[in-house]
């Protein structure tokens, strides 16, 4: 799998770096042995390995908490120990190279993310310009194990429009023996030269069969019921389910079936009182907004198909499609601008159910 690189932090995110404890057991990226779910991915890599046609640059997009970042790292890794590339990217945990990885401390890997602030202990909105110029110093360097140097660039998305034109820059003058992974969730947010010169590896969701597994082995206590509605919600991200898990996601989750149950008929008090129970939790906001956002798109899909159950068409009947469609740019819009300028969540939740009810 994939296995659960849960979702980055403006929506579903990165609580995503999730270590071995009772509560959250999954490991994060950089230290995770298993990837279930990508076949075609790995053996893609396992072909340019083996083949001597390794591209100096790839971008690995999908949706968050799929294992993207796992995949780089797994790449990395192999590339790092100098072995063939066999059947497999999985190296042995017990590897050093493995070890050093996964600590942090290997002198031909380097990882580059938003940080967080210093002040406000929160991760910084966007990767800072200073952070994608040390990528240039570090590749061009010779490996200092006599292989290759490697670069991840997790949640490339996130680069702001000097970090993107530095890391182009990089891109047209690639170093020798020098290899950049970008991890990316929101390719469309790159600029098309960026995307242009990487090669490209796009995860999917991961099917329902798979999902229980993971779930079974991270989430072994939760009720099989539960389980279900996890694997329902997650629609194919194993991070986004164990997120959802830890955050109360199952009663935002109810929450917003009985919103969606209850259109148009919603007081606006009801907004307040959603917005006051969100309140107490980090990610409470992003989880609501996704959930919202998802349950509309599902019925809106689901009646196009000619798949939707009785409340879904009830629902989508509410309005014109296309009125949908503006509906769920409308909300994508008010949650991605509240997330990245730091905006009053709670009017923004207020909004968000105005704009779903016809009220706003």
């Amino acid at each position: 799998m994939a296995q659960v690189s849960p979702p980055r932090a403006t929506t579903l995110t990165r609580a995503a770096n999730l270590g071995y404890t009772p509560s959250m057991p999954a490991p994060e990226p950089r230290a995770n042995p298993i990837l279930l779910g990508h076949p075609a991915a790995e053996a893609t890599i396992l072909d340019a390995i083996s083949g001597g046609r390794i591209h100096h640059a790839w971008l690995i997009t999908g949706p968050e908490g799929i294992g993207k970042a796992t995949l780089a790292y797994r790449f990395a890794r192999r590339l790092l120990a100098g072995r063939p590339a066999e059947k497999s990217l999985a190296l042995d945990p017990g590897h050093p190279v493995f070890r050093r990885v996964a600590a942090g401390s290997h002198a031909d890997m380097k990882t580059v993310e938003r940080g967080v602030n210093e002040k406000t202990k929160r991760l910084q909105a966007q990767i800072p310009v200073e952070k994608i110029r040390e990528i240039n110093g570090f590749m061009s360097l010779t490996p200092a194990e006599g292989g290759w140097r490697v670069v991840v660039v997790d949640g490339a998305e996130e680069m702001n429009a000097a970090s993107a034109n530095a890391l182009l820059k990089i891109l047209e003058e690639p170093p020798p023996r020098a290899i950049l992974l970008l991890v990316c969730s929101a390719p469309g947010r790159l600029l098309p030269t960026i995307r242009s010169r990487c090669r490209r590896l796009r995860l999917s969701p991961l099917p329902d069969d798979v999902m229980a597994t993971l779930l079974g082995r991270y989430l072994p206590n939760l009720p099989e019921d539960e389980r279900g509605r996890l694997i329902t919600l997650a629609e194919g991200s194993p991070g986004r389910a164990i997120l959802l898990a830890e955050e109360e996601g199952l009663k935002i989750a109810a929450l917003v079936d009985k919103l969606l149950a209850d259109m148009p008929g919603v007081p606006l008090s009801r907004g307040y009182d959603i917005a006051d129970f969100l309140g107490r939790s980090e990610t409470g906001f992003s989880t609501f907004m996704d959930l919202v956002r998802a349950g509309v798109a599902a019925a809106v899909r689901d009646s196009v198909r000619g798949r939707a159950d009785p409340e879904q068409q009830r629902l989508v009947a509410l309005r014109p499609l296309d009125a949908w469609g503006a509906l769920w740019q409308g909300l994508t819009k008010l949650q991605d601008e509240t997330e990245r300028f730091a905006l009053d969540k709670r009017q923004a939740i207020v909004q968000g159910i105005a704009m779903l009810t016809g009220m706003g």
